[in-house]
């Protein structure tokens, strides 16, 4: 079943690459006390997230945290090292916090799993969007097709 606005986040644990090497961040320590814009995308370096769905909540993220967020947090079910390189090769630094869901659990906890045979991707996350706020959904966007990017967008969360 899909995570619904009004429902708190499962526990789930991040990987992300630091100086220090790979970390992980668990649900609690990136949400407890905090509003997140948390947006997840099928991939890293695939055409609709790479040109239009990252770039646009990079481009927004001081407008983002002028509207009250207190993290931007980017969800793919990648590695560590390529959810690094790819936020680095968009100019996410600083901006958007890349988080790899490694192996899918959290992705399979929230019921936004999807298989992409036509790309060669399996087991990947839906595009959407989520506001969430001391670790409970508030909303959430989850577009018809992961070629969209409008309703799950930084423009869109700005509206929310």
């Amino acid at each position: 079943m899909t995570i619904q606005p009004g429902h708190p986040l499962p526990a789930a644990s991040f990987k992300q690459l630091t100086a220090s090497g790979v970390v992980d961040i668990s649900t609690d320590e990136l949400l407890k006390g905090k509003k997140v814009a948390l947006f997840g995308l099928p991939g890293a370096y695939t055409p609709v997230c790479s040109t239009s769905h990252l770039p646009g909540y990079v481009e927004n993220a001081n407008k983002l945290r002028a509207a009250g967020f207190d993290t931007i947090a980017c969800v793919s079910v990648n590695d560590p090292f390529v959810m690094d390189a790819w936020g680095k090769a968009t100019g996410a630094d600083g901006k958007v916090l890349m988080l790899a869901d490694a192996d899918g659990s959290f992705t399979e906890a929230i019921g936004l799993t999807i298989d992409l045979p036509a790309f060669g991707l399996t087991g990947r996350s839906e595009r959407y969007s989520m506001v969430v706020e001391d670790g409970v959904v508030a909303k959430l966007e989850v577009e018809k097709s992961v070629l969209d990017h409008d309703g799950s967008s930084a423009a869109c969360m700005l509206r929310a």
